[in-house]
């Protein structure tokens, strides 16, 4: 068969393929059988077969049995294309009007196949055109827009900087998430990228004929070698595709958008690419056939042996992305075992001509890399749209693929019949376990062998009779009424029974007819708790009125007799059980069946329902031996515990959708190029060719210039503020001031600031000296008036140095009782005194000693003579402190904690007041600020903050407020509304949600969970277009599990607070809250 010959029969096969999923997307019938059958019969045109299967449909419902495809028979190197997915956008065939919807049917799909002779580009290339189209639309709309967006780039350069060799990641330029996923994982097959990054095209491209397809491969693979170089040498975090994206999108020419799945852009992307290749592969193999090294790389070949009607066939066919079922299996071995057999196959294995039809695959060549398409998507016939399968499927990180190969498939038809009868033995043993498990004939059962157990008790148990009234306290009775006497209970039954009903609760000591009127009449009273009396003579416990020691001792000895024989069926049944399962496990653990190992390389996950999501993907990066996360720009260490309750399933929304593996024993798919004259790795720019090295090395230069440019705005910033403050500074110096007393304002210590020079008077913290005695700062000053006054009533000695130690003293122990004093939620003593707080943190003495000096040294003490003569001594001694005495970094640094601490807490009880006025819009930031800056509090020591658990449950609630607020808005459907609700979850939600993440707190997690099921949630709702449009374009933010915050907002501006302002607020809004940031300290 020549080339040419080989190209249109796989032309034409591809366009049966098409034929296939245009029926399968417009019927919803997801029965290849059915498909092929429907094409047979109708010639190959779409319109008769919709019209047989519509009919099929609706008389018969199943399935005919002798009904089966037969695979036609072609030449060993026929390529058929088996990763293909249908198109989600289905039309609905249950409508009334069979003929008006058939007649419509005709017409689209004469339509479909017209553009398809016209152009040559299938409806499945087209819809890889609508969201391409959308990609770029969105990109750039988003220059445009002026609000928060959850995808803009720091203007800080510095942010998106490489830290040493740490992976690339992919800029998302609009629900593009599934882009970075595949190019992720393709990229990190070290042997694909060389293959990409050494691509040249055909050196006589310019003279072939330029038709559609060297129109879109050859600028797609130089696009993609411009992308890989820059994911190996560029210095930026992450680099954008958007090149890349756009030549994808010029390739096909539609309007319409979608968010494309993985497995469909795989497929379609390695056709591109195998494309290109072939054009290469072509010249450069003169005489001989060429070879393809996408072919070899990506797909492989099996043998279909079958039965149709008695009838055997054997053809081979090629494949590339293997699709999986994933209904109805619990783990890939059960996937990959459904899928090599099909159909009734007992018919290949015996001589009889049965009329029994089926098929089997067998594996006669595997690709070094192994991709599975996991169908996680079904059509829901009765609501008429595709829905996403959440259930759990395993798969292990090392795959035998021995038993699917045809070299074994003797031996495997041997073992697949052994483990059949095996499970049918096992389903008896269970059957019979269950009997024993759960034993009964009405609706409750329990196990035999706690029956028998139980009946042993009671036969045992001695009756233990006692009179109804023993347990009641006479002293006061029911209704009020004074106790009274009551006799023994009867002795015996018959004395029981010979009492008349009034008798039996009464006194036995009354025969005058007056005391059995006044008896009945008290039973009359107390009727209502005579008559919930227990009989007199009812066991306290169940156990047998009449039993012999004889009939006791036989009934033991049967009842422990079966009770043990119970207990051993038992034991041998799970024992049994236990082993047929270890049997099962071990079926193909010997050598021999694993010889084909292929370790799993990447794990692309879709998270959200079927019309929207996220996708990420997992990759191995064998060198450093641990799992990479690929999540657009940010590419992250995980684990395979991380993997695993991500990818398996049945945990929430997210699931694995693409396994790729690669052959265990051809190590250079993931081996790094030697040099080949020093022997050296190449890594980084060395891996280059030339053009590549001077693009990457251009973009380098641009992004060291824009850092450049960046920093030379700062220093100018810097400067042009020292500037400003000097000036200040000159005209404060220049102001007249006759005393000490009239010196300027102290500014508030930065922690940038330089330390300040001990020859100078130090500006001390703007919490304890002020001007003038204003609201804010009076405390203070009252409490070191009121010190002084105590040490001056103590002591005899009217020396201003000796009253201000004793001064010193009695303040510092009434601020040590403070900090150890247990104080309730409202109330915290840090936020009276900075001491308070040095001393709950272990300040070092120096820092405490030199803090209360500067509390005595405030000039706002010189009102009478002892208080101007003692802060005169405290100036003095703060002028002697040396600076090797006290480190005046570290005196800052404490002093700069505190006023953290204070802003952090005036941030909180900003956000909590107005969290508890409903206004959370506002009190969002607050609130978020607050825990992150508390947060970073904490990490010096647990009192340095609030209590972190209280803060975030009111941040996560505050969102989910909010949240709640923005989905109702949505509901409404009206658009105002629905604007504004989604402008919250743009702006305010969705931004935050990656903070909530980045700690993986289960209460966090729970709750993005929820926020992110309330908006799925609609997805299978009825809608109007507008709504379903917005829906689908904000879903993918929300559904972004990225930990990094790519945006966000300003902090919000700080209330002016003075401290007992302060103090009291704090003190209301914890009382009102119930718990405070105290609680466990």
């Amino acid at each position: 068969m020549t080339v040419e010959q080989n190209v249109l029969q796989q032309h034409s096969q591809k366009h049966q393929q098409t034929l296939l999923n245009q029926l399968r997307e417009v019927t919803g019938t997801t029965d290849i059988q059915l498909l092929q059958q429907a094409l047979q019969v109708s010639n190959g045109d779409l319109a008769e077969a919709v019209a047989f299967l519509t009919e099929k449909n609706a008389k018969v419902p199943q399935q005919d049995e002798t009904t089966y495809y037969q695979t036609s028979q072609v030449a060993s190197d026929r390529y058929i294309s088996v990763g293909s997915q249908a198109d989600t956008n289905v039309i609905d065939l249950t409508g009334d009007d069979k003929d008006d919807l058939q007649r419509a049917i005709a017409l689209s799909l004469e339509e479909s196949n017209r553009a398809f002779r016209e152009t040559g580009i299938t409806d499945e290339e087209q819809a890889i055109s609508r969201v391409l189209e959308a990609s770029i639309a969105e990109n750039k709309a988003s220059l445009k827009r002026t609000h928060t967006e959850v995808w803009s780039d720091s203007p800080n350069p510095h942010d998106r900087k490489r830290k040493d060799n740490c992976p690339v990641g992919l800029k998302n330029v609009g629900n593009t998430c599934w882009f970075s996923a595949v190019i992720q994982s393709l990229f990190n097959l070290l042997e694909f990228q060389r293959l990409v990054l050494n691509y040249s095209p055909p050196a006589r491209v310019l003279d072939l004929p330029r038709n559609q397809k060297e129109h879109r491969n050859l600028p797609f693979m130089q696009e993609l070698r411009n992308l890989f170089s820059l994911m190996v040498g560029s210095k930026r975090k992450y680099v954008d595709p958007s090149r890349a994206v756009e030549i994808l999108k010029d390739a096909f020419k539609s309007s319409e958008s979608q968010q494309q799945d993985v497995s469909e852009f795989t497929h379609k992307l390695l056709d591109w690419l195998e494309d290109a290749f072939q054009m290469k592969a072509e010249e450069d193999s003169v005489g001989e056939k060429p070879k393809n090294p996408m072919v070899e790389l990506f797909y492989g070949r099996f043998l279909a042996v079958g039965v149709l009607e008695g009838k055997k066939f054997e053809n081979t066919e090629m494949f590339g992305q293997y699709p999986l079922q994933v209904n109805g299996f619990k783990d890939l071995h059960e996937c990959l075992e459904a899928a090599m057999v099909e159909g009734e196959i007992e018919s290949l294995h015996s001589a009889e001509n049965s009329a029994r039809s089926g098929q089997e695959h067998w594996f006669t060549e595997l690709p070094p890399v192994l991709t599975f398409e996991l169908s996680r998507f079904e059509f829901n016939q009765a609501l008429g749209r595709p829905e996403k399968i959440h259930n759990k499927l395993e798969f292990p990180s090392m795959l035998y693929m021995d038993r699917y190969m045809d070299r074994n498939r003797e031996i495997t038809r041997i073992k697949r019949e052994e483990i059949r009868r095996l499970k049918e033995h096992l389903t008896l043993l269970q059957q019979r376990l269950e009997r024993y498990l759960s034993y009964g004939s009405g609706p409750k059962r329990f196990p035999l062998a706690d029956v028998l157990q139980y009946a042993m008790e009671f036969a045992s148990s001695k009756p233990v009779c006692t009179s109804p009234v023993e347990d009641i306290d006479t002293s006061a009775p029911p209704g009020g009424t004074t106790g009274q006497q009551l006799p023994p209970p009867p002795s015996s039954t018959s004395e029981l029974d010979s009492l008349p009903p009034q008798e039996s609760s009464g006194s036995a000591s009354a025969p005058t007819a007056a005391a059995t009127a006044a008896q009945q009449q008290r039973v009359a009273v107390h009727k209502p708790f005579t008559q919930s009396r227990l009989p007199p003579d009812l066991p306290m416990h169940p156990a047998p009125r009449h039993i012999t020691e004889e009939e006791l001792r036989v009934l033991e000895g049967c009842l422990h007799r079966w009770r043990s024989e119970v207990e051993n069926d038992t034991r041998d049944l799970q024992g049994s059980i236990t082993r047929i399962h270890r049997t099962i496990e071990l079926m193909y653990s010997d050598k021999s069946m694993m010889q084909v190992p292929y370790r799993l390389h990447a794990v692309l996950v879709h998270e959200g329902q079927a019309n929207a999501g996220h996708y990420w993907a997992y990759i191995y990066d064998p060198h450093q031996r641990c799992w990479m996360k690929c999540n657009d720009i940010s590419v992250t260490k995980s684990s395979w515990e991380e993997l695993v309750r991500d990818s398996f399933g049945g945990y929430r929304n997210a699931s694995a959708y693409c396994l790729m593996y690669i052959n265990d024993k051809k190590p250079f798919l993931i081996e790094e190029e030697f040099d080949k004259e020093t022997g050296q790795i190449l890594s980084g720019m060395d891996k280059l060719p030339p053009d590549l090295k001077q693009y990457v090395k251009e973009d380098n230069e641009q992004f060291d210039k824009e850092i450049e440019e960046w920093d030379a705005m700062q220093a100018r910033k810097a400067q042009q503020e020292k500037l400003a403050l000097a000036a200040a500074a000159a005209a404060a110096s220049a102001a007249p001031s006759s005393t000490s007393t009239s010196s300027s304002s102290p500014q508030p210590m930065s922690i940038a600031s330089s330390p300040p020079d001990n020859t100078v008077p130090q500006q001390d913290p703007e919490y304890l000296e002020q001007p003038s005695p204003t609201n804010d700062f009076k405390h203070l000053q009252e409490d070191t008036e009121r010190a002084i006054s105590r040490a001056a009533a103590e002591q005899e000695e009217r020396n201003p140095e000796v009253l201000l130690n004793a001064a010193i003293k009695l303040e510092y122990a009434r601020l040590v009782r403070f900090a150890q004093e247990d104080t309730p939620p409202e109330m915290d003593y840090r936020l009276h005194h900075v001491i308070v707080y040095f001393i709950q943190n272990e300040a070092p003495k120096k820092i405490l000693e030199r803090t209360l000096l500067t509390q005595f040294a405030d000039r706002n003490l010189a009102f009478d003579e002892r208080c101007k003569s003692i802060m005169q001594v405290a100036r003095a001694k703060l002028d002697l402190i040396k600076p090797e005495e006290v480190n005046m970094d570290e005196y800052e640094m404490w002093h700069q904690d505190y006023r953290n601490f204070r802003e952090t807490t005036v941030l909180m009880v900003t956000g909590l007041e107005l969290f508890q006025k409903s206004n959370y819009v506002e009190a969002l930031m607050y609130l978020i600020y607050s825990y992150q800056y508390n947060r970073e509090l904490l990490l010096k020591g647990p009192y340095r903050g609030h209590d972190e658990e209280f803060l975030g449950y009111h941040r996560r609630e505050c969102l989910l407020k909010l949240n709640e607020q923005a989905a109702a808005m949505f509901e409404s459907a009206e658009e105002p509304e629905v604007t504004t609700g989604l402008g919250i979850m743009n702006e305010l939600v969705v931004p935050c949600i990656p903070l909530l993440l980045a700690y993986d707190t289960e209460k966090d997690l729970l709750a993005v969970e929820d926020m992110r099921n309330r908006w799925c949630s609609y997805l299978g709702q009825e809608m109007e277009p507008n709504l379903q449009e917005k829906l689908t374009d904000f879903l993918p933010k929300l559904l972004d599990c990225s930990t990094e915050i790519k945006s966000f907002h300003d902090p919000p501006k700080l209330p002016s607070y003075s401290t007992l302002e302060l103090c009291e607020r704090f003190g209301r809004i914890m009382a009102a809250l119930g718990r405070g940031p105290t609680e466990g300290r």
